[in-house]
């Protein structure tokens, strides 16, 4: 990966929906050869997705937006936490963090009785030995 593979990551990462003919504008390329660079990244395993980022107050669904720290029981591996909690409905992050927790995870609740049953659920089926929530009550700033 180049100088220019990391400024087209970079102007990606602020706009997915950018035009390739716009994206080479902006690098110095041709249409083509941006696109051509898009798809090795994408090839390689270097742009794993492309997502959209939600307003949490233009979701109309509603519930809870939750953030977990969890501590994982010593007989549980971070293979194993990360296989099982994919299953999870609601887990939308999961993050491998430094510090006192093994990792931080993000999730959609309806109401307090099913964060109460997915924190049990992380308990009983993903090796989770402690963990302390936190209940998001809204966005002081939007992802970029």
């Amino acid at each position: 990966m180049d100088r220019l593979d990391r400024e087209i990551l970079g102007i990606l990462q602020q706009d997915a929906r950018i035009s390739y003919r716009d994206l080479g504008v902006r690098v110095g390329l041709s249409a083509n050869a941006t696109a051509d660079r898009v798809r090795r990244m994408r090839r390689e395993g270097v742009i794993r997705a492309f997502t959209t980022i939600v307003d949490p107050a233009a979701d109309t669904g509603g519930g809870l937006v939750v953030f977990i720290d969890v501590t994982l029981r010593q007989d549980t591996t971070n293979e194993e936490f990360e296989r099982q909690v994919a299953k999870l409905p609601g887990i939308t992050e999961v993050v491998h963090v430094t510090g006192e927790h093994d990792y931080l995870v993000r999730a959609r609740a309806a109401d307090p009785a099913a964060l109460d049953g997915l924190l049990r659920r992380l308990k009983r089926e993903a090796g989770v030995a402690q963990s302390n929530t936190r209940i998001a009550l809204r966005a002081a700033t939007r992802p970029a």
